[in-house]
């Protein structure tokens, strides 16, 4: 399923958002390649600053330590993570000529060409097991924690509801129903007809 709330924008930057493991980052640097943007993403910055902030930052699968655990735990009582990292988002954006993953960009910048990846949650599940080595179960409480969290941080820090609230976005693919050469496909052909 696509649909598209496109209002005639010209744009060279594309934002790409969506829940956890749904393939963002895999779209993103695809189109990335395609177009010769750099791209971004919203978790590496905010990696960034947990390091600054003393935390042992390495590897992928970061976010699922311990580690990475008690920065959440801080990063939640303190929101200049957050906002230090959407801040350098927006500029990095506002550049031109880059691909973002990002949960919040979608609501601040709308001169951008930005896309929802939608799937549902088993899907996302077994995404997250296969890529990250881990069994279903826990993937799927890994899922349910990041959904939450994505859930309560941006609905206190900007009063939207992440997941729900699609309206800025120009575009919502399905990733259930569209395998990633299709994905893959339209997202070019998208981007081929909106920007500069």
């Amino acid at each position: 399923m696509i649909t598209s709330n496109y209002k005639n924008k010209i744009l060279n930057s594309i934002v790409i958002s969506g829940w956890p493991a749904v393939g963002k980052t895999t779209l993103a640097t695809e189109l990335a390649i395609e177009f010769g943007y750099k791209h971004y993403n919203g978790g590496d910055v905010l990696k960034m600053l947990a390091a600054e902030k003393g935390y042992l930052v390495s590897g992928n699968d970061w976010w699922d330590t311990e580690e990475a655990k008690n920065f959440m735990e801080e990063r939640e009582s303190n929101s200049y993570f957050d906002i230090e990292v959407d801040r350098k988002l927006v500029e990095i954006v506002r550049m031109g000529k880059v691909v973002v993953t990002s949960y919040t960009l979608p609501w601040l910048v709308p001169e951008s060409i930005k896309i929802w990846l939608k799937g549902s949650r088993s899907n996302r599940i077994k995404r997250m097991a296969k890529r990250d080595s881990l069994n279903l179960k826990q993937a799927r409480d890994i899922i349910q924690q990041r959904d939450d969290n994505n859930v309560r941080i941006y609905n206190s820090l900007y009063g939207y509801e992440f997941g729900k609230d699609l309206s800025v976005f120009d575009f919502v693919l399905d990733t259930d129903l569209l395998n990633l050469n299709s994905l893959l496909l339209i997202s070019k052909t998208i981007v081929k007809n909106l920007r500069l």
